[in-house]
């Protein structure tokens, strides 16, 4: 089963999902409204264009914060959540083991010249 945090974040990231599409709708009903406006009493200039472009910019780096740019993964919270779970596995890989192991004494350690042995040709396949 799912933990209480997997369930929380799956909840909040359907509600960014949710919040996105909302917005989405609400631009494109509004900018359909400002548009028959604008052909209604100026034809001849084109305003609803600078609502349409201002409130895009705006749904943009909305969608940008949901879903991440396309192709990149680099602004995502998935993305954070893996490379802090890379960065934790380099420390402990890096670690010593005689430091974070204190019942692994350094006698226990093979030196290098007790690990090379002289092979024959006739070993090699």
């Amino acid at each position: 089963m799912h933990t209480q945090d997997e369930l929380s974040k799956a909840k909040k990231r359907v509600k960014d999902k949710k919040d996105f599409y909302q917005h989405l709708m609400s631009y494109a009903i509004v900018n359909t409204f400002l548009f028959v406006l604008n052909m209604i009493t100026s034809p001849s200039y084109l305003w609803f264009v600078f609502p349409l472009l201002g409130w895009g910019v705006g749904l943009a780096f909305h969608y940008v914060g949901v879903f991440g740019i396309p192709g990149f993964d680099i602004l995502s919270k998935e993305w954070e959540e893996r490379e802090l779970e890379k960065e934790l596995r380099r420390g402990t890989r890096n670690e010593n083991p005689v430091k974070s192991n204190p019942s692994v004494s350094k006698d226990k350690h093979l030196e290098l010249k007790e690990l090379q042995k002289n092979y024959d040709d006739s070993e090699f396949v």
